[in-house]
């Protein structure tokens, strides 16, 4: 990973999404690029995130470009970051500023970034909601998405859950630089692993290559997600990575899925990825 983008706005959360990012920016050796994005009054968003960007409009005034980019500038000295104009190989910090809606914005600089990080929305339909989707659903690339109150560094310990999916198979791939620093890699899969794809044991061969040693874990698979969060507390994890909606998203959001646990009812770091 070279290069992790953050939306920022001058919020308590995205501090505190600022602060993981440069943090995993100086682990990996990799540049974070902040940008600011601004509502253009003619930006179409989804009619479930109506509220939300009436909301972002509101809260979008003629001071808060400059606001954002003065908490991005503390952060990034903060950290040892210095300010770059343009790409280089080495680490530097990078900002812009854009005006559109989030799912354009996010499917423009999104794939041009190997990670970016968003703040978990607290509820549906909110600002950070909006953002949360547009990062998930636009930007082809893993999303971080960090609880509001989150505490303490990241990626030392990672929890794989692992259910033989593609969506899961790609995730970890794209997680291999951050593997690769953590002390400690645990497996977990709920239930029998009777679906087409790679097993376990498969996906730990895969790593190993990688030198990426993992501890693999089991459960009964009666109830995903507790059993997930339980095995996430006793390893002592710092960060969940996954796949994101091996089923139909809009099967899991009429059904309930555990993507969508995650995303609106965990409060924990979880690194996945959509394709």
């Amino acid at each position: 990973m070279k290069l992790i983008l953050v939306p920022v706005a001058d919020r308590p959360e995205c501090a505190k999404a600022l602060d993981t990012a440069f943090d995993l920016g100086n682990r990996l050796g990799a540049s974070v690029s902040g940008c600011h994005m601004r509502p253009h009054r003619y930006s179409d968003v989804s009619l479930s995130h109506a509220f939300a960007d009436a909301d972002w409009r509101k809260k979008s005034t003629k001071k808060s470009p400059a606001a954002a980019r003065a908490l991005y500038e503390a952060a990034a000295g903060q950290h040892g970051y210095d300010l770059i104009r343009r790409a280089r190989t080495e680490p530097g910090a990078l900002w812009s500023e854009k005006v559109g809606s989030p799912g354009v914005l996010m499917g423009i600089l999104g794939p041009a970034a190997d990670l970016v990080v968003v703040s978990q929305a607290l509820k549906s339909g909110s600002v950070a909601d909006m953002f949360q989707k547009a990062a998930l659903l636009e930007s082809s690339s893993p999303v971080l998405i960090l609880p509001q109150k989150v505490r303490r560094r990241i990626g030392r310990r990672v929890l794989i859950g692992w259910n033989q999916s593609s969506e899961a198979a790609r995730a970890v791939r794209a997680a291999v630089p951050l593997l690769s620093k953590a002390d400690e890699v645990c497996m977990v899969t709920c239930g029998p692993e009777d679906r087409p794809g790679p097993k376990a044991a498969q996906m730990a061969n895969y790593l190993r290559h990688w030198g990426i040693v993992t501890h693999r874990i089991e459960t009964a698979g009666r109830d995903i997600e507790k059993e997930l969060m339980q095995t996430y507390k006793e390893c002592g994890s710092d960060l969940l990575l996954c796949g994101a909606y091996s089923r139909s998203r809009w099967r899991e959001k009429v059904f309930g899925g555990t993507t969508e646990y995650l995303l609106n009812k965990a409060r924990v770091p979880v690194l996945t990825l959509h394709s």
